[in-house]
């Protein structure tokens, strides 16, 4: 099994096969337009990775400028922006804590399932890290802005079940200032085939049995959401 990283360097046409089983509730849309309608605004994402969360911007944004570090991550989101129709995005490979974008040109900052890697992958220093991006986040909104984020809180579970690596993390953003919620983002495949095959790509190989033992072709997964700023 490759691991996150790999996988967001090598593998976006089947890691779209799997975002795109998630969320069959439509929960996280009508989340974010009760926190900020985004109609007619500019709007900044951070970690889009193959563009779900673009496509459901793009029909009520003004314009969306995508960043993420993965250029082949980007490419796929592209491909398939460029089939809707939508002309209103861009998209730039980049990091969170280096945006290349002037101050104060943003509406509404978002991120998904991305602002968590500085919290893993930076170690001791992940407070610094995490920092880094929410200033860069300040930075280039506008005021009112609103900085939006949305993390896992346990995939395979029906309640809210942080995992323990990125606890420290979300106790850190309430520190900051952010407000919360949650949401049942539930995975939905065409086979329990595909929930074990998907499922173990992304989650490993306990994942995979815990879906074959449940056999769940419905997966439990609760999403949190956390935002700070105008509402």
């Amino acid at each position: 099994m490759p691991d996150q990283q790999e996988i967001y360097a090598q593998h976006a046409e089947q890691y779209e096969r799997l975002v795109s089983r998630e969320d069959r509730q439509g929960n996280i849309l009508n989340a974010l337009v009760e926190i900020c309608a985004f109609g007619g605004k500019n709007v900044v994402e951070l970690g889009a990775g193959t563009g779900r969360l673009t496509r459901l911007l793009t029909p009520r944004a003004s314009t969306i400028w995508a960043f993420d570090i993965s250029g082949h991550m980007l490419g796929l989101a592209a491909e398939i922006l460029q089939a809707t129709g939508a002309r209103n995005w861009r998209m730039a490979v980049a990091d969170h804590r280096n945006l290349p974008l002037i101050d104060g040109m943003a509406d509404a900052v978002i991120s998904g399932w991305s602002v968590c890697y500085l919290a893993v992958w930076s170690e001791e220093a992940w407070q610094e890290e995490v920092g880094k991006a929410l200033r860069e986040m300040e930075r280039v909104l506008r005021d009112p802005g609103i900085i939006i984020l949305l993390e896992t809180l346990g995939t395979g579970y029906e309640e809210p079940e942080p995992p323990e690596k990125l606890r420290r993390y979300y106790d850190y953003l309430e520190e900051q200032g952010f407000s919360k919620t949650w949401i049942r983002t539930d995975l939905e495949f065409g086979s329990l085939e595909e929930a074990v095959e998907l499922m173990g790509f992304f989650f490993g190989e306990e994942m995979a049995a815990k879906v074959e033992e449940n056999r769940w072709v419905r997966v439990p997964e609760c999403t949190g959401i956390w935002w700070r700023g105008a509402r």
